[in-house]
């Protein structure tokens, strides 16, 4: 009499490790492209920082020194005064702006609301080159819009790109690039509102001013804060309208206007390709720390 064949039976454990497995093959392309496109890139530029390029002996390890000089040197650390004074300025007028907008729309008592939110949002559209080259026509005061009304109306108005109203002119140019984008991001937070907290507070009495402050802008915390930290990483990595600028108003904008041109100056102009990783790997830092204290803030307040 032949014996049955007893297979043996798949372990819970087994099971589960192959089905560990599976999920790492599926997110496997994802950690190749991240690693490749983000990982790599950080590591190098950490790589590059370490080192310095000599005249005599070529490139020999120097560890922090880099750092050590980055921290010494005044041209980085007015670059980077004048970009956190940029961002403590326009970043709130602009999400103060946007929201003021949200809101209007929000409301439901604007006439041609869908016009209104699609003009809004347009100047996002515009690519950023087209639209600092447009602003820079505008704030010519030689052949732009300053300079023919100087013209026709025999003013003297100052130049919009001299060097101490500079740094506001481009942050107009942000504000009218972004605004439309934070107003789309405050306006889809307060779509998600619940009407049953509305109709609770118009039974209890509650004007417009009240709902916004107890409830809409309460209820969209969350929206506020994101939109906070994409505005900081933006400010501190401010360069395409400075570089575009710069031909314009070339006493006005150095080469070390901000971090980020200040980096790309020294690496494609000055070949100092090891402490230009150093001042981006430093930048990327700050902005890290500032962002994450901005998130453990605003975050922290959620009722």
């Amino acid at each position: 009499m032949a014996v049955p064949q007893v297979h043996p039976r798949v372990t819970a454990p087994a099971r589960r490790r192959r089905r560990s497995y599976a999920g790492w093959a599926f997110v496997a392309p994802f950690l190749g492209v991240f690693a490749l496109v983000f990982l790599a890139p950080i590591g190098y530029s950490i790589y590059l920082s370490l080192y310095r390029q000599r005249l005599i002996g070529g490139t020999s390890f120097v560890g922090v020194e880099n750092y050590q000089r980055a921290l010494e040197d005044p041209q980085f650390w007015s670059a980077l005064g004048r970009v956190s004074l940029f961002l403590a300025v326009q970043v709130p007028v602009m999400l103060f702006i946007a929201l003021l907008v949200a809101l209007a729309i929000d409301s439901g008592r604007l006439y041609g609301m869908k016009f209104f939110r699609v003009g809004i949002f347009l100047p996002y559209a515009v690519p950023a080159v087209v639209a600092t080259l447009m602003w820079g026509f505008l704030y010519g005061s030689q052949f732009g819009l300053v300079g023919g009304i100087n013209e026709r109306l025999g003013l003297s108005l100052p130049s919009p790109l001299s060097p101490d109203l500079v740094l506001a002119a481009i942050g107009n140019i942000v504000t009218w690039e972004f605004v439309g984008y934070n107003m789309v991001i405050f306006y889809s937070a307060l779509r998600v509102v619940p009407a049953s907290r509305y109709e609770a507070a118009e039974i209890d009495g509650a004007g417009q001013l009240r709902i916004i402050r107890a409830i809409k802008i309460p209820a969209i915390r969350g929206a506020l804060v994101i939109a906070t930290i994409f505005s900081i990483i933006g400010s501190f990595q401010l360069f395409n309208e400075p570089v575009i600028l710069q031909d314009l108003a070339p006493n006005a904008i150095t080469t070390y206007f901000t971090p980020n041109l200040y980096a790309y100056s020294l690496s494609f102009a000055g070949q100092q390709f090891n402490y230009s990783a150093t001042v981006a790997v430093l930048m990327g830092l700050i902005t890290m720390v500032v962002a994450y204290l901005v998130q453990l803030r605003g975050m922290g307040r959620e009722d």
